[in-house]
């Protein structure tokens, strides 16, 4: 069980080292090496105003030079939580727009993304236990994992992801 435990942790820290370099490769607008970490045939979901679907601009390349550019993802927080590793920040010129990513990591490679702007977002497991009947009434069927903290005061949609 402990050599099962620290093997979660090596891969909850590959996963999380992944993400972040990932990060670092847009900001750089280094192609290769986005090229390198993302499946050629990444699964892409967003969520949120159509003007500020910006991630998959800037991941395939789409970028135009009135704008686009001056939004960088700079995650304040990135968590990993096994396969799926969370990023969230916010746009720094304005802190009005926030956006949690949700990025899943597979053999090595990350293979889909789920973007989420101005919306908070929660992040649950479900329990995996053989005692817990999922139609029983008054039994805790999941738990909390994560949730956006940069949503606190504000009024937007909240959405739940089951992990």
């Amino acid at each position: 069980m402990a050599d099962q435990q620290q093997n979660l942790t090596v891969a909850d820290e590959c996963n999380h080292n992944m993400v972040s370099n990932l990060y670092n490769a847009l900001a750089t607008r280094d192609a290769t090496t986005v090229h390198r970490l993302l499946a050629p045939n990444i699964e892409w979901w967003f969520h949120g105003p159509p003007s500020c679907n910006r991630l998959m601009r800037l991941l395939t390349g789409c970028t135009t030079s009135n704008g686009d550019h001056s939004f960088e993802f700079k995650p304040i927080s990135v968590v990993s939580i096994g396969s799926v590793v969370l990023a969230e920040g916010y746009f720094h010129k304005s802190c009005e727009v926030s956006w949690v990513h949700a990025w899943t990591v597979k053999d090595g490679v990350i293979t889909q993304v789920r973007e989420y702007f101005n919306t908070s977002v929660t992040v649950t497991r479900f329990a995996k236990s053989a005692n817990v009947h999922v139609g029983s009434p008054g039994v805790d069927k999941c738990q909390c994992v994560w949730q956006s903290q940069l949503t606190d005061h504000a009024s937007m949609p909240s959405l739940l992801l089951a992990v």
